[in-house]
């Protein structure tokens, strides 16, 4: 097992340990998060069911952008048909009210899911952070293995309990390959 370990909490983004297999990660998470380790990051190259919990990320607002572009699309679609319809341009149809909602509910329906879809991708495109052409963790060479076969543990150093000889001494007792530092 390769280790470094410098004194300068501030110059690292965190300490990175590496493990063989999807359970050890796993493993590795649940015990660092009941340690109290708040900033961790799991890196693996397939989703592993449960990490996001072990690692207590708990939040997803998805769903909330996407509701709410859905919305806006209903409205929208709703409202300039009405406009349209009634205030701008009315025109007799068959003596039909100018206000004729069923009418509307078909262009409605389709801007709601074409709103409500392209809200989602936006969404979660803005809110995983991406693009992101740098993060720290590519400085680590042996990071290269995270999408091939490597499981990676991050603590981040502005995690209020992380102190560099301590957490490198906990992750040394998890079992890693190797541990390393992220500069940052």
């Amino acid at each position: 097992m390769s280790t470094s370990i410098s004194t300068n909490d501030a110059a690292i983004h965190g300490l990175m340990a590496e493990f063989d297999s999807a359970q050890e990660l796993l493993d590795a998470a649940h015990k660092a998060h009941e340690a109290g380790y708040q900033k961790v990051e799991a890196y693996s190259p397939f989703p592993v069911e449960g990490l996001a919990e072990a690692i207590g990320f708990h939040k997803n607002r998805v769903p909330l952008v996407v509701l709410i572009g859905g919305l806006i699309g209903g409205i929208s679609a709703y409202a300039m048909q009405y406009w349209v319809a009634v205030i701008t341009y009315p025109v007799n149809v068959g003596g039909r009210p100018f206000h004729s909602w069923p009418s509307f509910i078909i262009v409605t329906f389709e801007l709601t899911i074409l709103f409500g879809g392209l809200a989602s991708a936006i969404g979660m495109i803005a809110l995983n952070g991406l693009p992101m052409p740098y993060h720290p963790v590519f400085n680590v060479a042996e990071f290269a293995k995270a999408s091939d076969n490597k499981f990676f543990l991050v603590v981040e150093s502005s995690d209020p309990n992380f102190d560099a000889a301590r957490t490198h001494s906990f992750l040394s007792g998890l079992g890693p390959r190797m541990i390393a530092e992220v500069p940052s």
